[in-house]
């Protein structure tokens, strides 16, 4: 008897395209198979034609889910398969009446195959085959190459976790990298088996735009496959990458392992990523002048490294920090790890707050603690309001964001400016001031009256001094 095959359909806004994806699915000469309806929280008809038709045809089964994206509606969808084998074909899409016989032929009884795919030709915008790479892992490592109609098992799914349901914007292809993971080979059927339909708001065609979160996730998921095909990590210009891999001297101060893992918490310039009890700090990959800048200083993450030993107890403890070099030379990427804080709040959260909690006892201890970061020599050039962390009653505050540091013999001005881009009321930062000057013991009101006058010209410009 023939093993079950499971047809998983996602559907989001499909109304137009899905009984004729249907109709081509029903219509294959390989049996048994089971068609798996997952609507994904449709705005439109397509709940109710999924419905209609599974009425119609007994081997199809629905479901439905609040919106949550294609990746958790092919999860979903496959957690209800009943089937051995799993082959997924988007809702607007179409295959051929044979495709699933031959699949099932060139992976059952082979267990080195992993997957099995077609080849393919687009159709809608334009017409024409769609031209899919000789497979390869090494290829596989820089650029996908298998449609996501393409069969496999459904115990490989779940050994490699299924589909990633961040917003990574090619879920296909970190699937397939996944699936390779477990090892195997890829069979390409002879057959134009998939008829790829090409929309104006095709996800593939929206993909192409976000080739930085692309790189970035797949770095950050898979650095273990990278590593054995291209001998490093995936560069931006991704056809460069074993070429730049094979000149980069990858160093690293610490012991840590996890540099592309844990939750993402931050995403702009820089990433910030928990992972355990650690904060994960990426640094932006530098502009090419920037990267010959850094052939002459230290990288933001050794600054970031070597402050944090100076501090000491005044923030996170230090981890490690990692550098990849061109050549030695060329600073390509950086990380910088520290402990996960024990602070929950930052000082932004007292400004325009008279009432906050112990906000008094957190600000003299604020002062204290400038004084002290000061006195272990460090002078912070972004001491800003999410920089400085304290706990419920200020008996411990941490400053982040170590990069931004010099030595504070270096500053020419008088060490209470440090306090100018604390955009808080007059009687708070007197509170500080004071606190300041009674640790290093300097004249209090001279200090005060220091801090007060020497706002930060950005805040006075933009008349948000708070005074």
């Amino acid at each position: 008897m023939n093993p079950l095959v499971s047809v998983i359909v996602p559907v989001y806004n499909a109304s137009p395209y899905l009984r004729e994806t249907l109709d081509s699915i029903v219509a294959s000469d390989y049996a048994p198979i089971e068609v798996i309806i997952q609507d994904d929280g449709s705005k439109d008809d397509s709940l109710a034609i999924a419905k209609a038709y599974a009425k119609e045809h007994n081997q199809c089964k629905v479901f439905t889910q609040v919106n949550q994206g294609v990746s958790a509606a092919r999860n979903h969808a496959i957690a209800h398969a009943q089937g051995e084998y799993i082959l997924p074909v988007d809702a607007d899409d179409k295959i051929s009446s044979d495709y699933i016989r031959l699949a099932v032929e060139a992976i059952d009884g082979h267990e080195q195959v992993r997957v099995v795919g077609c080849r393919a030709r687009m159709f809608g915008l334009v017409d024409k085959p769609w031209d899919l790479p000789t497979f390869s892992h090494a290829l596989l490592a820089r650029k996908n190459m298998i449609p996501i109609t393409s069969l496999f098992r459904k115990r490989d799914w779940e050994r490699c976790g299924g589909f990633c349901e961040e917003d990574i914007y090619r879920e296909d292809w970190d699937f397939w990298l996944s699936m390779f993971e477990l090892g195997g080979t890829y069979v390409l059927l002879p057959i134009e088996g998939l008829f790829y339909r090409v929309l104006p708001q095709s996800r593939r065609r929206k993909a192409k735009q976000q080739k930085k979160v692309i790189v970035d996730a797949i770095n950050r998921r898979h650095p273990a496959y990278l590593q054995k095909y291209l001998g490093g990590r995936l560069h931006y210009h991704r056809s460069w990458s074993r070429f730049l891999n094979a000149f980069s001297v990858d160093r690293q101060v610490g012991d840590f392992e996890a540099w592309e893992q844990g939750t993402v918490i931050y995403q702009k310039r820089n990433t910030l990523r928990v992972y355990q009890d650690a904060v994960i700090k990426q640094f932006a990959v530098p502009s090419i002048g920037r990267q010959i800048a850094y052939c002459f200083t230290s990288s933001k993450a050794k600054r970031s490294y070597t402050h944090a030993l100076q501090l000491g107890s005044l923030t996170p403890a230090p981890v490690a920090y990692r550098e990849i070099r061109f050549l030695g030379l060329f600073l390509q990427e950086s990380w910088y790890v520290s402990r996960l804080s024990e602070c929950k709040h930052t000082f932004n959260e007292l400004i325009g707050h008279p009432d906050f909690p112990h906000r008094v006892e957190i600000l003299q201890a604020i002062g204290r603690f400038t004084a002290q970061m000061h006195q272990r020599g460090l002078w912070h050039k972004d001491y800003s309001g999410g920089n400085i962390l304290f706990n419920e009653d200020g008996s411990k505050v941490e400053v982040i964001d170590l990069n931004r540091m010099c030595p504070v013999g270096c500053h020419r001005y008088h060490l209470l400016k440090q306090l100018e881009r604390l955009n808080i009321d007059r009687e708070a930062l007197t509170i500080i001031a004071t606190a300041y000057a009674e640790t290093m013991g300097v004249d209090v009101q001279a200090s005060v009256d220091y801090a007060i006058s020497h706002r930060w010209k950005k805040h006075v410009k933009q008349g948000i001094t708070n005074l």
